[in-house]
């Protein structure tokens, strides 16, 4: 159907009070030359709100409004500034028979055009579906808190004089409840690029940076500044890539429990410590893995984080802290790893190809530093090691003690499994932490064959470790 109204606003904006009635102003705007348009407005919380008038005409190519108010309320929205359970449905139609009615009393005009809209049930309408958002002062301040980011956020994006037009007490009570709030260091960024104007508001900001003796890296990381963190880093400015602050958190524990995707590549690419870990032993994976945040989960171990590092507090691990607080796609995520680690051990070839075609992390490594693809490896499961480096194992991933894939397929005794990983790509001359290599293994496990093919593979015999090293060593 032709559209018959505009409204100005497809939001229904109430600037909230408790206890108090709040009102909003909808206007609208008919589109018709010829004839007048009836509109009937409905809400899905009738106990909630009036419309005043809740139905009325608009003359030909003239303006109209109706006023929503939000009865006294004694708590906060359940949600704000967008509320999913309170919404108006505006219907329209054309109302050529009504014309004669368009001068009459507003109460008496509501009443004949309710009828008329309810005399043919099935009236072909325009109808147009009314969202709430709640705002106003009074939220703001409880959102800065509260420390709520994202509703702070969400709120000045839909009323974006909200900041500018506060008094200068207003906006002092406001900064100091910033200052307050759990997120004071987000909190107090975010409204300064806003537009809070405070006098104080940059001394207070760099007060609390001292005072958590943060350097000019962690600064960048914490506020999501991705091009300033890649410009310290590259001119070597801002502190050390694993710099600490007093809680003994790097630059990289800010990103990633702040949520801050592109600050945790560049830091971990220009080699940060993934697996730091702070005062409380907690590392990047565990604070993500407690705030419920999954694509960071997904991301710290893609980098290659480590799971199983458990923190001071009770000795959690990630997966620990994410069961306690009921963080089921970080839970899946993390066990998922342990899955593919325990089908890559059995060989279990379905159930591996099935978790890796859900995007089941090959990168999850155990204790001791394994991969599944060590894992698979050393078991002589060559199906299972073909499976993993086609979705992506990294054939030159090292354990704890700096051994390889191949170091483990080679201790395992399969000369298949080694020609797997040999004709793939593996480098046949790496070096364990102690500097064994995999001819090294060989010679010393007697596996002639597999001496044979890693030297016909370019495998250095020179500077063999003793027996007495290697033994030590395997």
């Amino acid at each position: 159907m032709e559209r018959l109204v505009e409204v100005t606003d497809q939001k229904v904006r109430i600037d909230f009070l408790l206890g108090c009635k709040c009102r909003a102003t909808v206007r609208l705007r008919s589109l018709s030359a010829t004839a007048p348009i009836a509109f009937k407005v409905q809400t899905s919380s009738p106990h909630k709100f009036l419309v005043n008038p809740p139905s009325a005409l608009i003359p030909p190519l003239s303006h109209s409004t109706f006023q929503v108010i939000l009865r006294p309320q004694s708590q906060l929205p359940q949600t704000f500034p967008r509320s999913p359970s309170d919404r108006f449905l505006l219907r329209v139609a054309l109302a050529p028979e009504l014309a004669l009615t368009q001068n009459a009393p507003d109460s008496t005009q509501s009443d004949r055009v309710n009828s008329w809209f309810n005399s043919v049930p099935d009236r072909l309408t325009h109808d147009i579906k009314l969202k709430v958002a709640y705002v106003g002062t009074f939220l703001l301040r409880h959102a800065v808190k509260t420390g709520d980011c994202d509703a702070v956020r969400s709120m000045i994006k839909r009323q974006r004089s909200i900041l500018t037009e506060l008094t200068a007490r207003e906006a002092e009570l406001l900064l100091a409840a910033a200052d307050k709030s759990d997120n004071s260091e987000d909190m107090i960024s975010l409204l300064a690029d806003a537009g809070l104007k405070v006098e104080r508001l940059s001394d207070t900001r760099e007060s609390r940076w001292a005072t958590k003796e943060w350097t000019e890296l962690h600064v960048a990381a914490a506020g999501d500044r991705a091009c300033e963190v890649s410009r310290l880093v590259r001119v070597g400015k801002g502190g050390s890539l694993d710099c600490r602050d007093k809680d003994g958190r790097t630059p990289l524990h800010l990103a990633a429990s702040k949520g801050h995707e592109g600050c945790v590549r560049l830091l971990a690419g220009a080699g940060a410590d993934v697996d730091a870990r702070s005062k409380d032993g907690r590392t990047a994976l565990y604070r993500a893995a407690a705030n419920g945040n999954r694509r960071m989960v997904e991301l710290m171990i893609e980098l290659g984080a480590d799971p199983t590092i458990k923190a001071a507090d009770r000795g959690r691990s990630a997966l620990d802290v994410a069961r306690d607080k009921g963080h089921k796609e970080v839970i899946e995520i993390l066990e998922r790893g342990e899955e593919v680690m325990n089908a890559a051990r059995r060989g279990e070839l379905r159930r591996l190809e099935l978790l890796l075609e859900k995007d089941a992390s090959v990168d999850y490594r155990d204790q001791y530093g394994l991969t599944a693809l060590h894992a698979a490896a050393i078991k002589g499961h060559k199906e299972a090691v073909m499976l993993l480096v086609e979705f992506g194992s990294d054939l030159e991933c090292l354990d704890a003690e700096g051994h390889t894939p191949l170091h483990l397929a080679v201790e395992g005794g399969s000369t298949e499994t080694v020609e797997v990983l040999v004709n793939r790509g593996a480098n046949v001359n790496a070096k364990s932490n102690k500097g064994a290599t995999p001819l090294h293994i060989a010679g010393q496990m007697g596996y002639e064959d597999i001496s044979r093919f890693l030297c016909g593979g370019g495998a250095a015999a020179s500077s063999l470790p003793s027996s007495s090293t290697l033994s030590s060593i395997l």
